[in-house]
């Protein structure tokens, strides 16, 4: 597709799943691709916190899963940030709950060496 057909398809599902309302306008969209796109640590990850930091400072950006996260997400923990997330947009909890899946250490790439 391209980027008008991806993103109208984008804003028709996100309508159908009720994110976005039937006459509901959307302002503005981007589609950007990235092949083969996963954090590299490099040393690094110990600074992780002012990234996030920064992130969080935007009210309407939530970051989850494997890329969002930048830290090893299986499936199932993807879906829980997934969840925490809708549960935040509903003023249900916070963008904390969100970051707070996922904290055991032994699934982290970059705490386990590799």
């Amino acid at each position: 597709m391209d980027d008008k057909e991806f993103i109208d398809m984008a804003t028709k599902e996100l309508k159908q799943i009720g994110v976005l309302g039937e006459d509901e306008p959307v302002r503005k969209s981007v589609r950007i691709k990235v092949k083969k796109a996963y954090p590299a640590y490099f040393g690094s990850y110990s600074e992780f916190a002012k990234v996030r930091e920064w992130l969080d400072g935007f009210s309407n950006l939530y970051c989850i899963g494997r890329n969002g996260q930048h830290r090893y997400n299986n499936m199932d923990h993807s879906m829980l940030c997934g969840i925490e997330a809708v549960r935040a947009l509903l003023g249900e909890t916070s963008k904390s709950s969100i970051w707070d899946v996922n904290t055991e250490g032994e699934y982290h790439e970059a705490s386990s060496g590799h």
